[in-house]
């Protein structure tokens, strides 16, 4: 309200918390008068400290001048420091190797389907049934497979490693990475879309994948490759079965729409779970790429992973991007705020489980790792250049 002042109640608020205090009170004011109001609660803040309250003056300031990609990244740091520690105490084997599958398996039926159900449950119903995030989301992703086997498989790549490698180009690191990082970056009103597309990318993308890659089983010319792809496809629906995350998802969409909240106690338990979900998922991520670079360390050309790498971190979501607004143009009911959380979702890094996958399949797992290794670490300019650029 111009010309009055909001009464503020004296706290020991964080510069962070009144971080938000300046840019959202910051309305129709001119700088010096502004800055002698935000000044007049910090010096009630610190109780009268004139010097302790220029102080904090002076480093809310200079936090509100950030320039937007650095403000990005001091909210995206932490999220790759984590897959960095991890990296680092499983190559110094600070982290057993053998302890890594146990922290892989806490995380995939513990932790991400409790902190899945969390947002499931608290988002509403319409934002998980959302028609046109799903089908633009869905051909791009279809697009990004076929582009991807089409450039890379020559003598040596041939359907198994090709498939995998589009799997890497087309998979973002949603569940692991993703829900935790956009949610921390865009808010939970980003959770509904991104549940969406991990929905896309678990049951159809890398089912497709897995189904290519038996192409080269039994001749790929002929009823056995046929068969093998067939086979590949029912293995990879049974997998989606199995898997926990999807189910998460589901029950949390039920618990939405009929506006169901679980006990007390059993809540408590399940968002306990939920909020162990992001540190240790992070730190897994990092230790399974350690792993994974140990034990597959032959030499390879950079040709054989660096553009798929590059193709996932730069043309993913360009062409999400693209397609989104093209969409828009024509009529399709998507919203801009989706498409942003849809093209920072195919921003992502590659998803790590993919290089797991690809050494039950018998896949060169080296060039999986490679490229999924590459994506994450470059993905900490890459992915926050592009959250400055959209937001």
């Amino acid at each position: 309200m111009k010309g009055k002042r909001a009464e503020i109640t004296p706290t020991r608020t964080s510069i962070q918390s009144l971080r938000k205090v300046t840019i959202d009170t910051n309305q129709g004011r001119k700088k010096p008068e502004f800055e002698a109001y935000i000044g007049e609660l910090f010096l009630r803040e610190t109780r009268g400290d004139r010097a302790a309250a220029t102080a904090r003056l002076g480093s809310a300031r200079s936090s509100c001048e950030n320039p937007p990609v650095l403000n990005v990244l001091i909210v995206t740091f932490p999220f790759f420091a984590l897959v960095l520690a991890g990296f680092v105490a499983a190559r110094r084997r600070m982290l057993p190797l053998e302890a890594i599958p146990g922290l892989n398996g806490f995380v995939l039926f513990f932790a991400l389907p409790a902190m899945l159900y969390r947002f499931g449950s608290t988002t509403p119903i319409a934002d998980l049934l959302d028609g046109s995030v799903a089908g633009v989301y869905l051909l791009c992703a279809l697009v990004m497979v076929a582009f991807c086997i089409a450039l890379t498989m020559n003598d040596r790549i041939r359907w198994k490693d090709a498939s995998l490698g589009a799997l890497v180009a087309a998979f973002p690191n949603t569940g692991f990475m993703g829900v935790p990082l956009l949610a921390a970056l865009l808010g939970p009103q980003s959770v509904g879309p991104v549940i969406v597309l991990i929905m896309v990318d678990m049951i159809v993308i890398s089912s497709l994948c897995i189904a290519l890659s038996q192409l080269d089983s039994d001749g790929s010319e002929g009823e056995g490759g046929t068969r093998a792809m067939l086979v590949a496809g029912r293995k990879a629906l049974r997998g989606v079965v199995s898997n926990p995350m999807p189910w998460a998802i589901l029950l949390g969409a039920a618990a939405s729409a009929a506006q169901f909240t679980l006990p007390g106690p059993v809540e408590k338990t399940v968002w306990l779970l939920a909020d162990s979900a992001s540190p240790v998922a992070l730190f897994t991520i990092g230790a399974v790429l350690a792993r994974s670079q140990i034990q597959a360390n032959h030499p390879m050309p950079l040709s054989d992973y660096l553009p798929v790498a590059l193709m996932k971190l730069l043309l993913h979501p360009l062409l999400v991007l693209a397609v989104g607004v093209a969409a828009i143009q024509l009529g399709v009911p998507l919203d801009p705020f989706a498409l942003t959380v849809m093209v920072l979702v195919a921003a992502l890094p590659s998803a790590s489980n993919v290089s797991l996958l690809a050494e039950r399949l018998g896949a060169d797992n080296g060039r999986i790792a490679r490229i999924i290794l590459v994506s994450t670490a470059a993905a900490f300019f890459t992915f926050s250049g592009a959250v400055a650029l959209l937001t």
